[in-house]
């Protein structure tokens, strides 16, 4: 193999290598993410094993636990993959650096023969001076300093090539490390899966029983979701007749200022109503724009927590055949969480809905967030809020060790108001 197609070779390698070490990183962020949820879920259902009976809401964290340790196993089989094949990829390189330094020491031996042979400056000085003329006697020194320069150079590269294998090898033995590392990591998930599905099934047995239970429970349920969504969508219905309406008076007031103006400059009689743009328009615009570019970068409404009820349609965990539409997102977070406005804005309404706790809207220009089932409320019809401050405390029902937060985001484009599906815009 030429020297050319060594270094393309030894290219493609380094391009491969950068490859493995992107997917590696991309594999232990994706790790990292996933044993938060765990941690969260684990600390969630550290405090529901006081209990003498789970609840559904456990049922749900439970089988969010075992989905986030089943993907974790696949990271943890991605990541010995990965390993395995950084592994080849480095032997590889290694027998290419092996086969190069062995041609080096060929041709550096060949180099040293020859120094030896005129290794004595009297045979260098004979070698120049029996020149037949000046020219090529210079052209005999410059050889001489060349081949010098050579035989230095040629040192230093099977040095560096030497190097090169010593530190590839080390790093085939650090990813053999942890390629084991992570296969302890496996075998101890996996036995916490398989805990994980026993107490599901214990629990899922015991909810199997109560059926008509669950069912009678669920109508309840389903019918203070729709008091709950009614009263949501009156209050931003009436907050938009309201804006509407203060947005017609200004509107008018202004109109009638301006043509109080032209009849003191002017007689004539016609008067035509001038075009009116609001400052709190423009502002109610760029907080939209704000809270859109924010989209999928929102803080959560709990600082600690875990979607347990997605948006749309969901499976009950016990009821076969049977499924309920959200048309927000349910976060189970610790017992009296406190909940957070996830953007600044302005509180439209406070309400209290009986089996909903309390309620709280907030406006962000053209958007609105809902927060329901609170306890205590810190604000106000009125109040600006800032992101992340705390607006009031969830509630917790009797015997529950986990607090439930019902989180919707709404968009309002002129009397068409839209449900919005929040896991597209809350962080992940």
């Amino acid at each position: 193999m030429s020297h050319v197609n060594k270094l393309l070779v030894l290219g493609m390698f380094l391009c491969v290598g950068n490859l493995f070490a992107q997917s590696a990183d991309k594999l232990k962020k994706e790790q990292a993410r996933l044993e938060k949820n765990i941690s969260s879920t684990e600390s969630l259902l550290a405090k529901s094993k006081t209990k003498t009976r789970a609840s559904l809401n456990d049922l749900r964290v439970i089988q969010n636990q075992i989905e986030y340790r089943e993907r974790l196993l696949k990271n943890y089989d991605n990541q010995i993959r990965g390993a395995e094949l950084t592994v080849q990829q480095k032997e590889k390189q290694i027998i290419e650096l092996r086969e190069r330094v062995t041609q080096l020491k060929a041709q550096y031996k060949k180099l040293l023969i020859y120094a030896y042979k005129h290794r004595n400056n009297y045979g260098k000085l004979m070698y120049i001076f029996t020149a037949d003329s000046y020219n090529e006697a210079r052209k005999r020194n410059s050889y001489l300093r060349r081949l010098s320069d050579v035989q230095l150079k040629q040192f230093l590269v099977i040095q560096q090539n030497q190097d090169l294998i010593s530190e590839e090898i080390g790093k085939v033995n650090s990813e053999r490390e942890n390629k084991l590392v992570v296969l302890k990591e496996k075998k101890r998930e996996r036995g916490a899966i398989e805990k994980d599905r026993a107490t599901k099934e214990k629990v899922y047995q015991e909810f199997k029983q109560e059926e008509e239970l669950l069912l009678s429970k669920l109508k309840e349920d389903q019918k203070k979701k729709d008091v709950l969504r009614k009263r949501i969508a009156a209050a931003i219905k009436r907050e938009i007749a309201l804006a509407e309406a203060r947005r017609k008076e200004q509107e008018a007031a202004a109109a009638l200022a301006a043509a109080k103006k032209n009849e003191a400059s002017t007689t004539t009689t016609t008067v035509k109503t001038p075009a009116v743009t609001l400052a709190e328009t423009k502002e109610a615009e760029l907080i939209s724009n704000n809270f859109a570019s924010n989209r999928g970068r929102l803080p959560w409404p709990v600082e600690k927590g875990n979607i347990t009820e997605k948006f749309g349609k969901n499976p009950h965990p016990t009821l076969k055949n049977v499924s309920t539409n959200n048309r927000g997102i349910d976060i189970s977070a610790p017992l009296n969480a406190q909940v957070r406005a996830v953007f600044d804005g302005e509180v439209t309404s406070v309400l209290n809905i009986p089996g909903a706790g309390k309620v709280v809207i907030i406006k962000h220009g053209n958007y609105r967030t809902v927060y329901s089932n609170l306890q205590d409320t810190y604000v106000k019809s009125g109040s600006k809020v800032t992101t992340k401050k705390v607006i009031g405390s969830l509630l917790a029902k009797n015997g529950e060790t986990i607090s439930v937060v019902h989180f919707e985001v709404h968009q309002v484009v002129g009397s068409k108001v839209t449900c919005l599906n929040p896991t597209l815009w809350v962080s992940h």
